[in-house]
């Protein structure tokens, strides 16, 4: 073999690349640990806890932290899901290169009847893990550590100094964390968004939601008692007109369309939708109920007014109570996600090069598309945060997204950490890199 034939050692990317693939137990065994603190939202109350975590992952590879808590004002309603401290947590290293920002929700949804296994305890089988968070979004915090660490193996330098955010509430919660730090004016650079799924998507946008409490009072007395006239109201029989008008509200809302875009594997347009989210209320078969609690939830077109959208459902209640003589009722609102309009922007083409090298698209198989799930990052847009959202993530029609047995895989966690290594590599695809371009621009005059 001659000194042309062999093969040049692999470099720092290529080394780094195969270290995701050779460390991925430790990503794995770090979503252990995230899984295991409980986040659900509602209430929220582990934030400090994940925190916690969080730090103790990311100190050893030199990052400083923040903790922005949002105040408690901005989002506390009386007799409301929330409850303890809105902890957001801001890692970063400062070198002096642009700062791109690396964006995941801690909150997951509440448990939910059905889980086989342990949700708060990672269950490993075979190349599956499974845990509430492990898809959304855990197992992307899991991935950036992967990428992180093995980036730092291998010497690889970085094209940005990554600035990661942890925030709350996203899961329908009134202030959002991710509001709050675009309003304090705490972001910097452009963002990867990690709350989108594993598909070649080229994110267009989003619907918005808003989570109505419906508190319906009656009277509460013996259960022996209450057929006598001028005694108990029972909240429950007196809630049912309420549900039926919402339910006869409910096929004309979803006869709407939206113009966004919708998936490719959609069978119709995007359209918005009334759900009866939750309920509570009632003590014992011995006693007339006195007050029933009903969630209603509203997903909303971009093209739809929140404000219009929110009186439609309030007139149709209103009417329906009047059926029920000493029915008390209080409407409030206990979360708000807006509309997130096309977040483009010059980083697109460089970001879905990176997802190609980490899950082995094609440029033909990424398509622009919205969808009626919903984001955080309209607030960010409101608040005047000028530079381009990315979206990626591990999300999969098989994974079980809020439902039981959510999950993801090994294999999509080492595509997602290498996606992650490559965007933020300073020799990949640096022709793509607008921040490359300018520096280079700059250099030469």
């Amino acid at each position: 073999m001659t000194r042309s034939q062999i093969a040049p050692p692999p470099g720092p990317l290529d080394s780094a690349m195969a270290a995701i693939e050779r460390n991925v137990e430790a990503a794995v065994a770090d979503l252990g640990r995230m899984i295991a603190v409980d986040t659900s939202f509602p209430p929220g109350e582990g934030y400090d806890a994940f925190a916690d975590v969080m730090e103790d992952l990311l100190a050893p590879m030199g990052f400083g932290f923040t903790r922005v808590t949002v105040p408690e004002a901005l989002w506390r309603v009386e007799g409301g899901p929330a409850s303890g401290a809105r902890t957001n947590l801001v890692a970063e290293r400062d070198t002096g290169k642009p700062v791109c920002g690396l964006y995941y929700h801690v909150d997951t949804v509440p448990v939910a009847p059905g889980w086989q296994r342990d949700p708060l305890s990672l269950t490993i089988e075979g190349d599956a893990l499974y845990g509430l968070g492990a898809a959304d979004m855990k197992g992307t915090i899991a991935a950036t550590l992967l990428a992180l660490r093995s980036a730092a193996e291998a010497g690889v330098e970085l094209a940005y100094d990554p600035m990661l955010l942890l925030c709350t509430d996203e899961e329908g919660g009134l202030y959002p964390g991710i509001r709050y730090l675009a309003e304090q004016k705490i972001l910097k650079g452009h963002i990867l968004n990690f709350n989108g799924s594993a598909a070649p998507r080229v994110w267009a946008g989003c619907f918005g939601i808003f989570n109505l409490q419906l508190t319906v009072r009656g009277h509460a007395v013996h259960a022996g008692e209450g057929n006598r006239t001028g005694t108990g109201i029972n909240a429950i029989e007196g809630a049912l007109p309420v549900m039926n008008a919402l339910m006869a509200l409910k096929p004309d809302i979803a006869s709407r369309a939206s113009a966004l875009t919708p998936p490719p594997h959609a069978t119709g347009p995007l359209r918005p939708s009334l759900t009866i989210s939750a309920i509570e209320g009632g003590t014992a078969g011995g006693q007339v109920p006195a007050e029933l609690k009903i969630l209603v939830s509203r997903r909303y077109a971009p093209e739809e007014s929140y404000e219009e959208a929110r009186a439609e459902i309030e007139a149709a209640i209103a009417q329906a109570v009047a059926q029920t003589t000493g029915l008390g009722l209080s409407i409030d609102l206990v979360g708000h996600l807006i509309p997130t309009g096309d977040p483009d922007g010059p980083h697109w083409p460089r970001w879905q090069k990176a997802l190609s090298a980490g899950f082995g698209y094609q440029p033909d198989d990424f398509h622009k598309w919205g969808a009626a799930s919903c984001s955080d990052f309209g607030y960010v847009q409101k608040a005047g945060f000028g530079p381009e959202v990315l979206l990626g993530g591990l999300g999969r029609p098989a994974s079980c997204i809020h439902s039981p047995e959510e999950h993801t895989t090994r294999q999509d966690i080492i595509a997602l950490a290498r996606s992650i290594l490559a965007y933020l590599a300073a020799d990949f695809s640096a022709d793509l890199n607008p921040e490359h371009r300018f520096q280079e621009r700059a250099s030469t005059t």
